[in-house]
């Protein structure tokens, strides 16, 4: 048990620590020492686990969470996840410990590492993961935190454009992934990834094979910035040195190599997998080798470095041998050993040099011998020189390279691409020592070069260890731990295999020798052409994929959307809802046409006179209201209000009390909205003329009656035949029957909403929350013109009450001078206040719940705004509607995470009677604390739309003053 605690502290305590970090003080060690405690607390839990995961075992932990669609949060643990846990919590623990010295004091410090936990624990997620929905959750979290990350200077352009692109290249990835992850669960019947890696050959036979093998290798290809979605990585370079160590080495990029090893049992072996596999790998190596040796910014050379070792593990995992993902495992590890230190390096010599430009570097071994020295081995490790790891995963890459797997043009020329992309690492390695530390000493850097602090430097010193020991002596130090890994990724069919310092004399060495002496020798032949050349031959320009990314970007994000809109768009809501409304029908027609409407016989039994008048008011209203929208505007408002109550009492009449109250109140908060919103609608004349002016009008309005003709009598067609025919025994029955027995509750409504349907009500109070951001934030960068907006009636006795009062407060409002109706409505405070407790209150069992108490709640704001104006309430009220919906988020959230801790699936609610003296039984259920948090993101989304409405209206009254005393003074 105490394991699978351990697996759920892996993932909480970095998100935890992510959210802790933000209040924070600003100085660099407190947000420091706590990354460097989260990390280390995870690296250690991660070492205490490798126990239970040794001998093919595997480590599970499961919270359940939609049980009937085989969703829950399960984490699994075995050997492969265990190796890259350990992977990313200790290179995660050394760049802390680096950044605390390369991080700027001025830099918002409690940001970055807030950021950096949370990218690390939706890495730990990905990896971790034992449902494939789960994985792609934390998949998509990887990618917005390192847009986050990489755009963390974001006052620097290539910042900004570099996480644009990054995100725009892995988002578009994570899409076909998800995708891809559900036809893999269409396939095996479930998500589960234990259950996925049992159904290889169901997987590999089935119809759908290929273009789920499609689709999961974009999500792998685009995160890991192969070929050709591999522009993407080098322009990420403008995030702080600690986050490309970070990212490059054991996050990010590597989890794409991470999902195609781990999916290699169930996907590879095909023709398929080879070819689109092994092509991207081996171009990526490649090509991705030769642009790092034309590099001029030591980080450029770096990324497009990994690009080419990410190209070689994954060329290794295309092949379809067993050997080939041990090798593949192997140099994921080795790739982020001296990856790490190398980037660490750039950033030692930024910092202290002032510059990344090769070209303006040289010399700096003798200000930095030791910086110098880790870097020479890290290169070396890179390079695949003997006695470091690079060599031994690079031997075994060449021993499967020269091994046949398919007869094919691509398996025939997988050993002369594996010494050519050698060789170029050899030869941008060479260029990287010789070019920055030997040679004359610097000229005109900005800084004066010297040796970094210890701690700066340790981190570095503690990587090229492990590359020295593994290179050395392997068997003793990694071949335990990967050998756990293989085990968990190959099963039975783990083959021998040795990792041996020395071979004998055979074809690998050879291919290792040739690429030593012809990457030295490439590099003689370039070496002067690259002290004075730009970013690379003409040939490189050509190949760049970032002018194609932007071409592309330009040609959508702008011509085809500017098309779009000329021909498409408009600012005029009628032609907006006029599309929307034609293709709903278009589709709503189809779909009866398809599949038919069967009509019923009804009965008009019981009808009652007046309930027929009331619902001829209601129609007869609705028509006015339409024709009134013409002419005057709040004379429509009001009689679409009163169509509004028509509907309320129906809802009453036929005995739904709970819907007729919200309807009510729902009526009441959106027509005084809607109101306060008129007055920056376009003047009616003004739109007359225009309307007038345009061609067909009398053609436009006919279109128009047909469209509402068409849709109107549609929805009224089917209304019909539901309501006419006898409905079977169905889900209404069920809520019926359960509400009380399941629910705890008698009120249906109510527990249908926090109950049965508490996953729907948990969206839509977020997208509620969401909206009423957005109009905030809308409502804040719009600033009415005062001569382009219609005055409502109010607003024009407002104006005239200026002229004769011109002392008072810009937030008062007609009602302060008419003293009775403003005190009324300021009394009724209180009481709509104790209203809304009650109707929450007794919610569970009677008309009401929190989303009606919410409703009457924005309701007594509303009144004291009308009553008091705005400055006046909020000098009296401290009004913070945000975090009313922060705190409703939560109560909600951690309701639904609370059932957790008693076994049962996210949102199970729980219901009992306690006796309480004086009152007597009540029924209390879990399911109120859900419903508290319905009612308090309803009051603060309500009340955040309400208080930027009227922030706004006092803009609009300051901007009228201003046009009519300039215009006085004209």
């Amino acid at each position: 048990m105490a394991n699978e605690t351990s697996l759920l502290l892996m993932i909480v305590l970095p998100f935890f620590g992510s959210v802790l970090a933000l209040f924070l003080p600003s100085y660099r060690n407190a947000p420091v020492w706590l990354a460097g405690l989260v990390t280390l607390a995870v690296l250690l839990i991660a070492a205490a686990c490798y126990p239970s995961v040794t001998d093919a075992r595997v480590l599970h932990s499961t919270v359940e969470w939609v049980p009937s669609l085989g969703l829950s949060f399960k984490l699994r643990m075995d050997g492969f996840a265990w190796l890259f846990s350990m992977l990313v919590s200790g290179i995660g623990f050394l760049v802390v410990l680096y950044a605390r010295y390369y991080m700027a004091p001025e830099d918002p410090i409690p940001r970055f590492f807030s950021l950096f936990l949370a990218f690390m624990g939706a890495m730990l997620g990905i990896v971790l993961s034992g449902n494939l929905i789960l994985l792609v959750i934390f998949w998509e979290l990887t990618s917005i935190f390192s847009f986050l990350l990489i755009g963390y200077w974001h006052h620097n352009a290539a910042a900004r454009d570099g996480a644009r692109m990054a995100l725009t290249i892995t988002g578009i990835g994570g899409l076909c992934l998800l995708a891809g992850v559900v036809l893999i669960g269409h396939i095996v019947g479930s998500y589960d990834l234990d259950a996925v890696l049992a159904s290889g050959n169901v997987i590999r036979q089935s119809p759908l094979y290929v273009p789920t093998l499609v689709l999961v290798l974009l999500g792998a290809l685009t995160k890991s910035a192969q070929f050709p979605f591999h522009f993407w990585l080098p322009n990420a370079m403008s995030a702080p040195t600690p986050v490309s160590a970070f990212l490059h080495s054991a996050t990010m990029v590597k989890a794409g190599v991470f999902l195609m090893a781990r999916l290699w049992p169930v996907m590879a072996g095909t023709d398929e997998w080879f070819w689109i596999v092994g092509f991207c790998g081996m171009m990526a190596f490649v090509l991705g080798a030769y642009f790092a040796i034309f590099q001029q910014d030591i980080k450029g050379l770096l990324a497009y470095s990994t690009i080419s070792h990410l190209g070689l593990i994954t060329m290794l995992l295309s092949l379809g041998s067993p050997l080939a993902a041990v090798a593949a495992i192997f140099h994921m590890v080795n790739h982020g050993t001296f990856k790490a230190s190398l980037f660490m390096t750039a950033g030692i010599i930024d910092h202290e040099a002032g510059t990344r430009d090769i070209r303006r570097l040289s010399g700096l071994f003798r200000f930095m011998p030791i910086t110098a020295t880790l870097a020479m081995v890290a290169s070396a490790a890179m390079a695949g020189v003997p006695l470091l790891n690079g060599f031994l995963s690079k031997e075994m890459f060449f021993a499967e390279a020269i091994e046949t797997h398919a007869i094919s043009i691509l398996d025939t020329a997988a050993p002369y691409a594996a010494v050519l992309g050698s060789a170029f690492a050899v030869a941008y390695s060479i260029r990287f020592i010789q070019g920055v530390f030997f040679g004359p000493p610097p000229v005109d850097l900005p800084h004066e070069p010297h040796e970094a602090p210890f701690l700066m430097r340790l981190p570095m010193a503690v990587l090229v260890l492990l590359c020295l020991v593994v290179g050395i002596i392997p068997g003793l130090t990694i071949g335990p731990f990967l050998h756990a890994a293989v085990v968990s990724v190959l099963g039975p069919a783990t083959p021998t295999y040795s990792l041996a310092v020395w071979h004998g004399i055979n074809l690998p060495l050879l291919m290792s020798v040739a690429a030593l002496i012809g990457g030295g020798i490439l590099y003689l032949l370039l070496k002067s052409y690259l002290a004075h050349s730009e970013e690379g031959p003409p040939i490189f320009r050509l190949l760049k994929g970032q002018r194609i990314f932007e071409r592309a970007m330009v040609t959508i994000s702008w011509r085809w959307a500017r098309y779009i809109e000329t021909h498409l768009g408009t600012r005029r809501l009628q032609p907006q809802l006029k599309l929307l409304v034609g293709i709903a029908f278009i589709a709503g027609f189809f779909s009866l046409y398809r599949r038919g409407l069967e009509f019923g016989v009804p009965s008009m039994a019981g009808t009652e006179p007046a309930f027929a008048g009331l619902w001829i008011i209601g129609a007869l209203c609705a028509l006015a209201a339409a024709w009134q929208a013409k002419f005057h505007r709040l004379a429509a408002l009001i009689l679409l209000s009163g169509a509004g109550l028509a509907t309320c009492i129906t809802f009453a009449w036929l005995s739904a009390p709970d819907l007729a109250l919200t309807q009510l109140l729902v009526e009441v908060v959106t027509t005084v909205l809607i109101l306060l919103g008129l007055r920056w609608l376009p003047k009616r004349a003004a739109e007359s003329r225009r309307i007038a002016a345009a061609a067909g009008i009398r053609l436009r309005r006919y279109r128009d009656l047909f469209i509402a003709l068409a849709a109107g009598g549609g929805m009224s067609v089917v209304a019909y035949a539901v309501m006419a025919r006898t409905p079977p025994k169905g889900i209404a029955d069920f809520f019926l029957e359960n509400a009380y027995m399941l629910g705890g509750g008698k009120n249906v409504v109510n527990v249908i909403l926090v109950d049965f349907r508490g996953f729907d009500t948990l969206g839509e109070i977020t997208v509620l929350g969401i909206v009423a951001l957005t109009v905030f934030a809308l409502l804040r960068r719009f600033r009415p013109a005062p001569d382009s907006i219609e005055m409502p009636e109010q607003q024009r006795i407002q104006n005239t009450n200026d002229e004769a009062l011109p002392d008072r407060n810009p937030g008062d409002t007609v009602s302060d001078y008419l003293l009775v109706p403003s005190v009324i409505m300021q009394w009724l405070f209180p009481v709509i206040i104790v209203l809304a407790a009650y109707l929450f209150i007794r919610g569970h069992d009677l008309p009401g719940g929190g989303f009606a108490a919410g409703i009457a709640m924005a309701a007594a704001f509303i009144l004291q705004y009308l009553a008091a104006g705005t400055v006046w309430v909020e000098d009296r009220l401290r009004i913070l509607p945000v975090k009313w919906m922060g705190a409703g988020l939560l109560f909600a959230a951690a309701t639904g995470a609370g059932a957790w801790l008693f076994g049962y699936p996210f949102l199970t609610s729980h219901a009992r009677y306690v006796e309480l003296p004086l009152v007597g039984s009540i029924p209390v259920a879990s399911a109120m604390l859900f419903d508290l948090g319905v009612f308090l993101l309803v009051v603060g989304a309500t009340v955040l739309m309400l208080i930027a409405i009227a922030h706004q209206s006092i803009r609009r009254l300051r901007a009228s003053r201003v046009a009519e005393a300039e215009k006085e003074a004209t």
